[in-house]
């Protein structure tokens, strides 16, 4: 059982809200093999990181008209959305959850690296988009996580500081992002081990949300 009495939660939403990382990375394989890149899982999940654009110019290279680089960006989201729209769902637990934080006058925020479409994606999909105060997306940061950028941009939103503040987090580079921008972390295992979130930094572990009180 976890519990917090802060003033806000801050969200990622891949991994966190739906337990979809899976079906990203092999979007991403699909995407990339379609223009002649081969690559495996293994390959590319280092590689998982940081904005749209940075993720497209990592595999295309950083000669890419501003056109191109969203054309290939549009083509990357509907292969994902395309594969993981009849299998969306919510990490158990998440609605009764995001209630909880209303009722206690608890501030909602979502720092995620998705772009709008991909967001609207989620929240409208789970329908849950009305329980969130302030939503920041990928396109409105310079630098990707693990840089800290996302999370100071929803701080700031929310008019809230850091330390009083929870992030839920399931990557590595999401977990040192929120740290760096003054928060606590807790971690979600969608993705990594509870040993693995709790080493790099985490101050609580959770499987889902259906545990939780609030103080």
């Amino acid at each position: 059982m976890m519990r917090f009495n802060e003033k806000a939660i801050i969200f990622d939403m891949d991994g966190t809200l739906v337990d979809n990382i899976r079906y990203h990375e092999d979007s991403w394989i699909v995407f990339l093999n379609e223009y002649g890149i081969d690559i495996d899982v293994e390959t590319f999940a280092p590689q998982n990181h940081g904005t749209l654009d940075e993720m497209i110019i990592r595999f295309f290279g950083n000669d890419l008209s501003k056109e191109r680089l969203y054309e290939l960006g549009i083509k990357k989201e509907e292969a994902y959305q395309n594969l993981y729209r009849p299998n969306i769902k919510e990490v158990n637990g998440l609605t009764p959850f995001l209630q909880k934080l209303n009722q206690n006058n608890i501030k909602i925020g979502l720092a995620t690296m998705g772009i709008p479409r991909s967001i609207d994606f989620i929240l409208n999909g789970l329908n849950i988009k009305n329980y969130f105060h302030q939503i920041t997306g990928g396109l409105e940061v310079v630098k990707g996580k693990p840089n800290p950028e996302i999370f100071s941009k929803t701080l700031e939103k929310l008019q809230i500081d850091g330390k009083d503040a929870i992030a839920v987090e399931d990557s590595m580079g999401g977990i040192k992002a929120a740290k760096d921008a003054g928060l606590k972390v807790v971690g979600i295992t969608t993705t990594h081990s509870a040993e693995e979130l709790l080493d790099n930094g985490c101050f609580q572990v959770i499987n889902d949300y259906s545990k939780i009180e609030i103080a």
